[in-house]
């Protein structure tokens, strides 16, 4: 028999419902059976959010959960319970892993690793060409049936329009979107960071924002031409906003999502570690290398304002865990990526803070509509809908130590940084999977 639920006294928010009020929350068999002004706690296990938010878990798009093939820098396992320490109770797992998820056998196999681990929900995401080779697509239909949510190559732009025309049109046959990540190989040419003033000053290649909208435009055009939905991933530009703005306005089906350190970080943060310690010559933070780079305030600007108007849907974390190797070398011979679950709600919470976008702007980026994007059953606190719910402590602070993380991949650029609001619990399928340290008086009471 399972436990029924009664969190009590939070201001609920939940943009799918257009509910922002303080309510009662009550769980049974791990399902949102009510949402009211006052429940009754009787029988009930009790939770005292008085002071907290409670919202949907959030829903995170884009994520590299590593295994199988890469367990040094992440599992399923660790992945999933940073996911739930960052409110995030549901991930979609990219397909860069070895092998490639290419097939169903693949599928199958993260899938019980995410029943094993018990944290978040997982939904894989497969190859869009079969072992990214860029010339053959995969089975898409298997594949399909097997439970993946979307198609991408991940890191490796689909460069070749042609591929990328049948790719999309392939995609209409299994109501399946095709991700893209946006960058031009011959404009980047081989780019460690954006192409500017900073890149110019430390003597690093750039990556012109141009590399990633001409692409974006590319693909805006071919889903016109074939009606099907592309999907623009981690999107960083001025110019890519604008694109993708205008396309939303002919009315083609083209989504996106942009990254919590794309809407708060700049180039600048390369160098952060300038002059460091002894000596005068620069110091490059790998760190802050990844990919597409981290832009300039304009393109900050940009971005926040997609946000607000609906042209980007989602803030997805592209959750990129790497070891410590994979960091400490060259800047150009670096990973790019950074370990962001933990800290990607309140590196984007700092937007409300600053008054540049709303929370119930926040929240829903977050959940309901993330969930519209791939089509799935999360985001909304409605009766009858998984008891999938982050709370929050807006007034909390912390201070971000990787060594911390319950992630492997500790490779982050802000690194000692005091952050706004914290994620105090955190609810899958009416189960607590995470309380954070300080708020173990906030568990269950029996009534």
């Amino acid at each position: 028999m399972s436990e029924s639920w009664l969190i009590q006294g939070a201001r609920v928010l939940d943009p799918a419902n257009g509910l922002d009020a303080v309510r009662d929350v009550h769980i049974v068999d791990g399902k949102i059976a009510r949402v009211a002004e006052s429940i009754a706690p009787e029988g009930l296990l009790v939770v005292n959010a008085n002071g907290l938010v409670l919202t949907p878990g959030f829903v995170d798009l884009h994520c590299h959960l590593r295994e199988p093939g890469f367990e040094y820098k992440e599992t399923v396992a660790t992945g999933t319970r940073a996911a739930v320490q960052g409110g995030f109770t549901t991930v979609c797992s990219m397909a860069n892993t070895d092998p490639v998820v290419d097939t169903p056998a693949t599928v199958a196999f993260i899938l019980e690793r995410a029943k094993d681990a018990a944290a978040a929900r997982v939904y894989p995401l497969a190859a869009v060409t079969q072992g990214f080779g860029g010339t053959q697509l995969v089975e898409m239909a298997a594949l399909s049936d097997a439970g993946v949510v979307a198609f991408s190559d991940d890191g490796l732009p689909i460069a070749d329009a042609r591929m990328m025309r049948h790719a999309l049109e392939y995609s209409l046959l299994v109501g399946k979107p095709i991700v893209n990540h946006c960058e031009d190989p011959a404009l980047a040419h081989g780019g460690v960071m954006n192409e500017g003033l900073t890149s110019l000053r430390l003597g690093l290649r750039g990556m012109p924002a141009e590399a990633e909208e001409t692409m974006v435009a590319r693909d805006a055009l071919l889903a016109r031409r074939t009606g099907a939905h592309v999907h623009i991933a981690h999107v960083s530009t001025q110019g890519s906003v604008e694109i993708i703005r205008a396309a939303k306005q002919q009315g083609i089906r083209i989504t996106a999502e942009v990254t919590p350190h794309h809407l708060t970080l700049t180039d600048s943060l390369v160098a952060q570690r300038l002059h460091a310690g002894k000596g005068t010559g620069f110091a490059y933070d790998t760190h802050a290398k990844v990919k597409p780079p981290l832009r300039t305030e304009a393109d900050i600007k940009a971005l926040v304002e997609g946000l607000n108007d609906g042209t980007i849907d989602a803030i997805a974390t592209d959750h990129a865990p790497h070891s410590t190797t994979d960091k400490l070398c060259e800047f150009s011979d670096a990973e790019s990526g950074i370990s962001c679950l933990e800290t990607a709600f309140s590196q984007a919470y700092q937007l409300v803070q600053d008054g540049r976008i709303t929370l119930q702007t926040l929240i829903s980026k977050l959940t309901v509509e993330p969930s519209h994007v791939f089509s799935l059953r999360t985001g909304t606190l409605s009766p009858g809908a998984p008891a999938d719910i982050a709370l929050l402590d807006l007034e909390g602070t912390w201070t971000v130590n990787p060594s911390a993380f319950a992630s492997k991949g500790k490779n982050t650029p802000i690194a000692g940084t005091t952050l706004p609001g914290r994620v105090a619990l955190t609810f899958v399928d009416g189960r607590p999977v995470h309380i954070a340290d300080g708020y173990e008086e906030r568990g269950a009471t029996q009534t």
